[in-house]
This record gives C-alpha cells, structure tokens and sequence, in this order.
C-alpha cells in the first residue's frame, strides 16, 4: 500500500452484511486495501459473506439484536438512520462507506475524511418506492407504515448527503441521482468483476439463466412470465423474499437452485445460451460476469445496463429490450438466437471492468483525497 496510507487509522461502513452481492463484492476489495480497518454495519449474519469480510473486526448495531432480523431486517427501515448515527467514529483518520441504503449517514469524525461509495441514494424510499411498497409488492400494514415514514427518511437522507466529503458514484447513471437527490458531484468509478474466477465457454446446455437477489425491482417476474410463454429451459440462482411468490408462478420449465458459491456459480455461466438481466440496476455485476464466461446478455434498456451492454459496433455484447414487457423480452430472446455471438470479444469486453483496475483507481482516489 502507498505509504501515505500505511498508518491511517480507518473505518469502513456497510449497510448490512447478509450475503455476497454487487455491494459486497465492491465491500471486500476495500477490506483488502484495508485490513486493519474496523468494518461497522447494521447487522452481520454470519457466514453469508466472504472469507475476506468475515475475517474484518466487525462492530454491528443495537439492529443486530432485534427479533426476526435474519429473515425480516428490512421491516426496521424506520430504525436504521438512527441505528447508523450510534457509530462513534471520532477516532478515524478515514471512513469509507459503502452505501446503498444508510451507511453514507453516519456521523464522520471532526478531523477525518469521509468518502462514499454509492451504490445509489436510499433506493426503498425514492426511485423504487413503488417497487417495494405499491399495490401488490406490501401488505396494507406495511403501505400504511411507510406512507407515515418515507417523508422523514426522505429528508433524513438528503441532511445527511452533507456528511459525505467525496462521493464515487458506481455508474454515470447513479451519478446523475446523487446530483437530483442530493445536489452533489461525484467521481464515476465501475464497481470490480472478478474476471479471472470465469472461464471463456462455446457450449451451452439448453437453458438461459437469471443470477439475481430475489427483490421486487430485479424483475425476475418478467423472465418468470417470458419463460412460462415460451416453454424454454431457465435456470435462476439467487435468494431472497420474492422467492416464494416466484415459484408459485413458474411452470416446471424453469427451476429454482438458491445461492450458489463462486464454483457453481462459474459452472452455470459456463452452461447457459445467454444471460436474462431483466430489472434497472444501478450498475450491475452480473452481465459483466456472464460476459467473461462468453455469454451474451438480453436485458432492459434501462440504468447501469446501457453502461456495460453493447447491443451495436463491431463486438456486439447482447440484445436489448425497450419496454419492459413480456413480449419485448421474448422478442429480444428471438433477436439473440439470430445473432453469431464471438465468446472471446464478450471475454474482452469484460476485462475493462476487472477487479485488479478497480482496486487501483480505487487505491489512487483515495490517496489524492487523503495523502
């Protein structure tokens, strides 16, 4: 490590750690670069991260000690900004945050720098409100609740934005937000894809896949729906909430494997015909990874997608969808079957956003703003 950062006193701040998605992976290259650093989240449920994470000194909130919080954390939303400002982080030179929720609202020390990853401002209480509390997606308790406290943890994130001293945005299209929402510029820097734990693959074993938590605004139901229709083989990896609800729609056609660890997880990549990203992410790491096992991706023409998929030019990397509809993505489905996909120029493709490129511009940024 440059030597300016070699004694610096630093905390790193995550939501929560529940298991290994885009934020995490983006979590554990920060726990490299700082080994010595304490890791304060909400709650920790152990197991569910890395070896790297789980190997940090870990300090958890009063969160952590609330009923059903394993399976049900999200249900304390109200609670978090307060849980998040109990941190006392006086005594840090430097706090990085890794935030998609609240941990860019903790109380940064007096004399310390204070930077953010963001992952995208609060997303349960603005872009995606809808998608987690509207019409079907709640229970009238739960609408009725947050109805009550969205407003409050919608100025709650705002007055906090003032916390943050330099914002990373994970791509040009959650820049654009944290400057709508907060009024603040940030630094574009792509979050890290492991390219070297996939293998470029030329075969495919009869089926399209879905890597995706099992949330509302990923939109699994759309390829659940899509698949049902056309009767063709799709294999989704993932966990989460909508877990249940997804395979009470779904025909026996597409089945349903839960988290895979990173060898498996490679194997179904290296397996499938094309990777299905059917929701509007903030980035998203999943396509980029299918691109370094040689897949082609069909997603939504919408957010991080347009910053990593490449539908025209030389090198094609997948097919988009413009409306997010069952027949636009079975049409899109139709389109790529038509196309003569290069694995190698997808393998390359991928490689701009490796894992070794991130930690330098990471490792870079943060010595220009504290060295």
């Amino acid at each position: 490590m440059a030597k300016p950062l070699q004694h610096l006193r630093v905390a790193l701040v995550h939501d929560w750690l529940t298991g290994m998605r885009g934020g995490e992976k983006v979590l554990e290259v920060f726990c490299e670069l700082f080994p010595q650093a304490t890791l304060y989240t909400l709650l920790h449920t152990k197991g569910t991260v890395s070896g790297t994470i789980e190997r940090m000194a870990v300090k958890t909130s009063f969160v952590q000690h609330l009923p059903f919080t394993k399976a049900r954390y999200r249900h304390y939303l109200p609670l978090f900004p307060t849980a998040i400002e109990t941190f006392d982080l006086s005594s840090y030179d430097l706090v990085v945050s890794i935030s998609h929720c609240v941990a860019k609202g903790v109380i940064p020390p007096a004399k310390g720098v204070h930077i953010c990853y963001c992952n995208t401002p609060m997303r349960y209480v603005w872009d995606l409100y809808d998608d987690y509390f509207g019409g079907d997606r709640a229970g009238w308790l739960t609408r009725k609740a947050m109805s009550f406290f969205a407003p409050g943890l919608r100025a709650w994130d705002v007055q906090t934005s003032g916390r943050v001293h330099y914002y990373i945005a994970n791509s040009h299209f959650v820049s654009e937000r944290i400057h709508r929402i907060y009024g603040r510029g940030s630094d574009v820097i792509h979050p890290p894809v492991d390219v070297g734990q996939f293998n470029v693959s030329k075969r495919h074993d009869g089926y399209y896949l879905v890597v995706s938590a099992l949330v509302p605004y990923k939109r699994v139901d759309l390829a659940v729906e899509a698949f049902n229709k056309t009767g063709e083989r799709l294999v989704i990896v993932g966990t989460g909430p909508e877990m249940t609800r997804l395979k009470s729609l779904a025909r026996p056609n597409i089945e349903f494997l839960g988290w895979q660890d990173g060898s498996e997880l490679a194997r179904f990549y290296a397996g499938c015909q094309a990777l299905i990203f059917p929701g509007v992410e903030d980035f998203g790491i999943v396509p980029l990874e299918a691109m370094a096992s040689g897949k082609p991706i069909i997603a939504y023409a919408k957010g991080g997608a347009l910053e990593t998929v490449a539908e025209s030019g030389r090198y094609p990397t997948g097919i988009f969808f413009h409306e997010q509809t069952v027949d636009a993505l079975i049409e899109a489905l139709a389109k790529s079957k038509k196309k003569k996909w290069n694995p190698a120029s997808l393998r390359k493709h991928a490689e701009r956003f490796d894992r070794g490129a991130f930690k330098q511009k990471i490792l870079q940024y943060v010595e220009e703003k504290v060295g």
